[in-house]
């Protein structure tokens, strides 16, 4: 390989990425794949090493609006084998954060690639200490999943069962906005100062063996308690809905960081999905569509995990002999678990070569 400049940048990486794939595929956000997508249907599990990009830079400086699947595609054909290569700092705190500054160089140890961190340490007027959590590059775009760490989205049986509820609105309204006050009852924790007002949407059913999964927690807005008791009284702070009577409270605690995580093929190879659907019912998926997954915490579903989605196999007629036969599985795109709940989970469409659809498939990473 030839010797590549100092620093390259990553715009420059993705533009000449970008002549080179689907013409229809939907860059977004710098979320960026290989090339190859390994297009094939073995279903076997690769076990070498991992495989650099084409025009890998040997140095790449970091910069701010940088993420780590931005950075692992750079030098990586298969992104979720970051953490296969990845050699952290030691001397440092939190060795595994990435900071903009930062400088990677891409060496080899007998014959492996190891990617190793120079850190840029810089003199700042500010008392706050560099290398805090919030100052380091996040694994995904922000904008894309943040909506969807601080939203109930998944419930169930029990707890509508168990949750509060609104009785009735300040001066009997039936539908209620921002700045509106209700009451509720069978708040349990009357301690909590705020609280998450919901509604059971969407049965989640699980198209292969027909289990109830769950039911769509539809965000109506937040509150907060200004009396305690039987009922309560609250008030919207915010309303992205109409709130009415029944409607469901949950207490609020403390808002979600964006979590840090290496993106990583799942343990267990066998691992196989399909995709429920999207929060908005859209039926054909690209680039930074989350979805809902068929798989959760039961299955051993972690954030970060990685799966490769295959549409799904059907049965066609043939147009000369009449006779049935199937459209075999494709690898048409590729998804990061960004969230966890028991038998469901979120996940971030990273990159496709066609549209992905509900209904399709989710299989290890490096099935063949």
């Amino acid at each position: 390989m030839t010797t590549k400049k100092l620093n390259l940048s990553l715009y420059a990486v993705r533009a000449l990425r970008a002549k080179l794939q689907f013409a229809t595929r939907k860059l977004a956000a710098g979320v960026v794949l290989g090339l190859t997508l390994g297009l094939s249907s073995v279903n076997s599990v690769a076990q070498d090493n991992p495989v650099l990009a084409d025009s890998y830079p040997e140095r790449y400086t970091v910069v701010k609006g940088d993420t780590l699947w931005d950075i692992s595609s750079t030098f990586l054909r298969d992104p979720w084998r970051w953490p296969e290569v990845w050699q952290g700092n030691p001397q440092v705190e939190n060795p595994d954060l990435i900071y903009p500054g930062d400088v990677l160089v891409m060496t080899f140890v007998d014959g492996r690639p190891v990617l190793k961190s120079l850190r840029r340490e810089t003199v700042k007027l500010s008392p706050t200490p560099r290398g805090t959590r919030y100052d380091a590059i996040q694994v995904i775009d922000p904008a894309a999943i943040e909506a969807y760490l601080n939203s109930p989205l998944v419930t169930d049986d029990n707890e509508l069962k168990n949750a509060g509820y609104i009785v009735d609105g300040f001066d009997n309204r039936l539908l209620m906005g921002k700045y509106d006050q209700f009451y509720a009852r069978n708040i349990l924790d009357s301690e909590a100062d705020e609280y998450r007002v919901f509604r059971a949407g969407r049965h989640f059913i699980d198209p292969v063996s027909g289990e109830s999964l769950g039911y769509e927690a539809v965000h109506l807005g937040d509150a907060n308690m200004l009396k305690a008791g039987d009922p309560s009284r609250l008030s919207l702070t915010k309303a992205y809905k109409d709130v009415t009577l029944r409607d469901r409270l949950r207490p609020i605690y403390t808002k979600k960081a964006l979590p840090f995580y290496f993106p990583k093929a799942p343990e267990n190879e066998a691992l196989r999905g399909v995709i429920l659907e999207t929060p908005n019912s859209e039926t054909e998926l690209g680039a930074l569509s989350v979805v809902a997954v068929n798989m959760g915490e039961r299955e051993g579903v972690e954030v970060g995990d990685v799966f490769r989605i295959r549409s799904q196999s059907v049965s066609k007629e043939d147009p000369v002999t009449g006779e049935r036969y199937k459209i075999p599985e494709e690898n048409v795109g590729i998804g990061m678990v960004f969230r966890t709940f028991n038998k469901v989970s979120y996940m971030l469409i990273t990159d496709t070569s066609r549209q992905v659809r509900p209904g399709d498939v989710l299989v290890h990473p490096n099935a063949k």
